[in-house]
């Protein structure tokens, strides 16, 4: 009878441990030679005029954790008063890598002003945003994203004129592109 239950206990484990989550590790490297082109909506004043053009490489090893982007080139389209010169841009994405290399996720983009000093504009996929794009590789190669698009909400902080808020979509390797 030992035997018996010794088997079924053994059996019920395996069956336990066939179940729940797998989890896969996807990398995903957006290094790509595209730019990237956000366009802003909403604002007033100078506060409307900050569409730019960036490029940046991030490569997600952990699905659902955050990476830091590697922000290599930033150009403003179309500054106004909040950012005249001496800017810096730092970011984040978590991306995942479906089983059909539809690339998910989000992404935290901030430049902060040189001069005028104590101007910030950020963009974020949370909560009403999101990514969307494909891999080149799956769940587990590294692949290069393409057709990427990233939309969500912005807000600029600072001083006088130099506050608003509203959305964005980010195009990669052209300037239109439509939240899927």
């Amino acid at each position: 009878m030992k035997k018996v239950a010794i088997l079924a206990l053994l059996a019920l484990e395996l069956a336990v441990s066939g179940c729940g989550n797998s989890s896969s590790t996807s990398t995903t490297s957006t290094s790509t030679a595209n730019n990237w082109e956000a366009q802003l909506s909403g604002g007033t004043g100078s506060a409307s005029e900050l569409n730019f053009v960036t490029q940046f490489t991030v490569t997600d090893t952990i699905s659902g954790s955050s990476q830091a982007l590697n922000i290599t080139g930033f150009s403003f389209i179309n500054a106004g008063a909040c950012f005249v010169s001496n800017e810096s841009e730092s970011g984040t994405a978590s991306l995942t890598t479906g089983s059909t290399n539809q690339v998910t996720g989000s992404v935290t983009y901030t430049v902060t002003s040189g001069t005028p000093a104590g101007n910030t504009l950020t963009l974020t996929t949370s909560p009403n945003g999101g990514v969307s794009a494909t891999s080149s590789g799956n769940t587990t190669t590294n692949g290069t994203l393409s057709s990427g698009i990233v939309w969500g909400g912005w807000q600029l902080t600072g001083g006088s004129g130099c506050t608003g808020m509203g959305t964005f979509i980010m195009c990669q390797g052209t300037n239109t592109c439509t939240i899927p």
